[in-house]
Formats: C-alpha cells, sequence, structure tokens
C-alpha cells in the first residue's frame, strides 16, 4: 500500500499569509502544516508517498520534506499543473501506486490521533474504498454521508436538508481500481474532477464503506480553522 499527500491549491482564504508561502507550509504546532500529514503516513508504515502539489509551489515544498528520509520514508513528487480538483491531481498518482491501494490525505488536514489502525484495517484486506465520517455540528457545510451499518449509501455535498451529521473528511483509501475510476469522471459545474464523483462512483457499484474518526480534526483552511488546528497540536483541547 502506498500513501499520496494533496498539497495543491492557493489558500486564498488563508491570504495573506498565503501570499509569503504555500498554505501547507504554514506553522501548525512546532513545524510546517504538512509535517503532520507525512508523519501520519509514516506512523502507519507506509514507507513510499507522494506529495502532489501545484508549480509554483513545488520547490518550497521539496524543499521543505526533501527526500523523506527524516521521517523514515521515501517522498516522490508530482505537479499538478491547473486546478482541476482532487480526483485529478489524484490521478497523477497511477504510475506511482504501481498496482497497490492507496491511501490519500489531503494536506491541510490535521487529525490528533493517529491514523495507522484505520490505514492497518484496509491493508489487510483492500477492496473497494473506504472513506473517513466524523460527526459535525454544521454538516451543511461538507459532503454529508447518509449511512446503513456497514456501507455509505449517499454523498450529498453541502445539502440543505442533511440526511445526518457525519461528514466525509480528508482522508481516503482506495483498492487499485480508482484509477479506471476517475477516468469515468466528468467535471463538476465548476470544471473540476471531484473526490465525491469517485467516491459515488464507488456507492454505485456498492464497493464504499467506512471508519468512523472520533478523535479531534479539522480542516486547517480558514483563519478560524487554522487556530483550531494549532491549538489541536498545542494540546490546549480537550478530547471529544
Amino acid at each position: 500500500m502506498r500513501g499520496i499527500i494533496l498539497a495543491g491549491g492557493k489558500g486564498t482564504r488563508l491570504f495573506p499569509l498565503t501570499k509569503v508561502t504555500n498554505k501547507h507550509l504554514l506553522p501548525v504546532g512546532h513545524e510546517p502544516m504538512i509535517f503532520h500529514c507525512v508523519r501520519q503516513m509514516a506512523g502507519a508504515d507506509l514507507t513510499e508517498v507522494l506529495v502532489v502539489t501545484s508549480t509554483e509551489h513545488m520547490g518550497e515544498i521539496v524543499s521543505a520534506l526533501g527526500s523523506g528520509r527524516e521521517f523514515g520514508i521515501n517522498l516522490t513528487y508530482r505537479v499538478q499543473e491547473t486546478a482541476g480538483g482532487i480526483a485529478d491531481a489524484l490521478a497523477l498518482g497511477e504510475t506511482f501506486s504501481g498496482g497497490e491501494p492507496v491511501a490519500v490525505l489531503l494536506g491541510d488536514n490535521i487529525f490528533a490521533e493517529p491514523l495507522a489502525p484505520i490505514i492497518r484495517r484496509f491493508r489487510e484486506a483492500p477492496h473497494g474504498a473506504r472513506v473517513l465520517l466524523k460527526r459535525v455540528t454544521d454538516p451543511e457545510r461538507y459532503g454529508v454521508a447518509a449511512l446503513d451499518e456497514h456501507q455509505v449509501l449517499s454523498i450529498e455535498e453541502k445539502p440543505t436538508v442533511p440526511k445526518s451529521d457525519y461528514a466525509v473528511i480528508g482522508f481516503y483509501q482506495y483498492d487499485n481500481t480508482v484509477f479506471d475510476v476517475i477516468r469515468t469522471i466528468t467535471p463538476s459545474a465548476r470544471g473540476e474532477l471531484e473526490i465525491t464523483s469517485v467516491n459515488n462512483a464507488y456507492i454505485a457499484q456498492k464497493r464504499l464503506s467506512y471508519d468512523i474518526y472520533d478523535g479531534h480534526w479539522t480542516d486547517a483552511g480558514t483563519f478560524e480553522s487554522y487556530y483550531l488546528a494549532n491549538q489541536m497540536m498545542f494540546g490546549n483541547l480537550i478530547k471529544p
């Protein structure tokens, strides 16, 4: 199994901080944000990890992370030349994956607890896709999952009337058919290949399951959530 960290985007909601540097290099706790993602992969014994980022920030990312030796892993890099969506960025990992299943982490998602147990379970039986859900108080801001005991029945983006309070958060696991699935989807209204379209394709095949994350999590893409990420990493929050 191999790891993929998606660290593209312009980080416009964090401007002017992102006028100075890439969002994923902003400090969270004692180190750059993307270091937390790399440590999650290394902690799950994923020794081959791909980082996908944009043309304008590739140099900074490589300079910060290097070969991965500091983390005990091997890092590979790919450039997403245009903002084509999360699934478009993931597609750049096909050759890297070498036919193995992949664990995909969005570079601005911060998890206070290890993802290793979740990765280990999928690694033992990598069939279909597996998403990570978290109960939230404002599900209308996220992709929301309707569930039964074993599978996700549907995912609806930012619904006015959510079918549950379980949000799909930025960590996904896929078997080696994911790149074939990406080739079947079409761009959304905003012209991007959406990861929700990939997940819904797996739902149509009845091959998408889920884990529920009970620890602290945030996507550090706004000033409010960036502040929360720092509180998490400095240990200032009580376990939910």
